[in-house]
Parts: C-alpha cells; structure tokens; sequence
C-alpha cells in the first residue's frame, strides 16, 4: 500500500480546501459577493489561485498515483511534496501580484510532467515485458 503517496494526497486535498478559504475571507475582505468572480484585482488573484488549482488538480492527482504505483511510493511522494510547495508558492506570489506566479507554476508544471512521463514509461514496460 502506497502509505506516502496517500498522505500527500491528503495534503494536497488540505491545500485546496486552503485556497477555497482564502477565496471565502478575500471575497469579505474586497467586498465581492456570490456569485462574483470578478471586481476587484486583488481578489480576482486570489480566486484564479484557487481555480488554477483545481485545473491542476485531475492532471496531478492520477500521475501521482500511478507513479507511485508502477515507479515508486516514496518518490512519488518526494515530487509530491515539491508539487504542494510549489503550488504554496504559486498561492503567494499570485495572491500578491500577477507577475510573481511564474516560479511556483512553472515548478509544480515540471513535476506534474515528471509524474506523468515516469509513470507512462513505467507502464509501457510493464506491457512490454508482459
């Protein structure tokens, strides 16, 4: 049983439930009611944090698991973890200001296609070698 990769993922699922809370205490802060998701810059920011989390969310998630599954549980959830950092990263340098968003996108990026091609290339050569 993937144990690592299982506490990751509940971290991950915690940094998510994050974002929707700092997307809760922004829309009171700039004073954007619900359903507005647009406004005001400042929370607009902070809003596109969570989506792009969530956009992220099916394409990290699954590369983890089968990496985890056909590659490594412990490494799985070493790149894991400099996924949720990156994303953390991403979340303040957003929050702050547009142009600081690069570094932790283009972080948590590379480790998703990390993920994603180990976990393939594992698979395949499982098929291949039957």
């Amino acid at each position: 049983m993937p144990h690592y990769t299982a506490l990751i993922t509940v971290l991950a699922i915690l940094l998510y439930f994050c974002t929707g809370w700092m997307v809760a205490v922004a829309r009171g802060k700039f004073g954007v009611k619900a359903p507005a998701t647009t406004g005001n810059a400042d929370f607009e920011r902070v809003f596109r944090v969570q989506m792009n989390t969530l956009e992220w969310m099916p394409i990290f998630l699954p590369a983890l698991w089968l990496f985890a599954l056909y590659v490594s549980d412990w490494l799985a959830a070493l790149l894991g973890l400099v996924w949720i950092a990156a994303r953390i990263h991403y979340m303040f340098g957003y929050s702050a200001a547009a142009e600081r968003r690069h570094n932790g996108f283009m972080v948590q990026g590379l480790v998703s296609a990390v993920l994603l091609m180990g976990a393939l290339i594992s698979i395949v050569v499982h098929i291949v070698r039957g």
